[in-house]
């Protein structure tokens, strides 16, 4: 859980928009660096086009996710609510290298239910930052156990780091696997085993 005293890790960030100007000056250098020509036909536009991305990737850092809390219902329901296979993408901010998964998000409601749509956009919100994989699987659970104040949340991120697939280690089919538990989750073995078996069924 998130400690009180801290500041909150999933806020909005304090940042201003993007500056696509000084990305463009520095993808320039880049080129330079690695010995081609910025100039020429192929790579004229590349910085412009390399700002742009990164403007898009890393939007979450300008979001805050409360604006995803609009669609919180009041109902009795009281078993797990899970949302499986959820695709994400983030910037690995040890390389800025891509990981790509899916996100797996459960929580057991305490009389509100949220909006399922909202669930994607959340891990969307925190994926589209500098990442950690583990910073981000705790970041969605905190978030959703704050804000929701559910009995439960359990979050498994499955990912492929192009960070240790084409360079480095270079394991293709490697995927890492992280889990966040709070709650009923993390200190009742039978609800845990409850939902991560919800997690994986059905997968051969």
């Amino acid at each position: 859980m998130v400690n009180p005293s801290e500041p909150e890790s999933f806020g909005a960030e304090p940042n201003g928009p993007v500056d696509l100007k000084r990305i463009e000056q520095a993808v320039g250098e880049i080129l330079l660096a690695v010995g081609e020509d910025p100039q020429r036909e192929g790579l004229k536009a590349t910085p412009q086009r390399v700002a742009r991305m990164y403007a898009e990737l890393l939007a979450g850092m300008r979001q805050d996710p409360r604006e995803h809390l609009h669609s919180i219902f009041h109902e009795k329901y009281d078993e797990i609510v899970l949302l499986r296979d959820i695709p994400f993408y983030s910037i690995c901010e040890h390389h800025l290298m891509p990981f790509i998964g899916k996100a797996h998000v459960a929580y057991l409601p305490d009389g509100q239910v949220l909006g399922v749509s909202k669930l994607a956009r959340l891990v969307d919100c925190f994926a589209r930052r500098l990442q950690v994989q583990e910073r981000l699987t705790d970041q969605i659970a905190d978030f959703l156990m704050k804000n929701l104040q559910p009995t439960g949340v359990a979050v498994v991120l499955e990912a492929s780091h192009s960070c240790m697939t084409i360079r480095g280690v270079k394991k293709p089919g490697a995927v890492m696997v992280t889990s966040s538990l709070r709650g009923i989750f993390k200190r009742d073995p039978r609800s845990r085993a409850e939902v991560l078996t919800l997690m994986h069924a059905d997968r051969g």
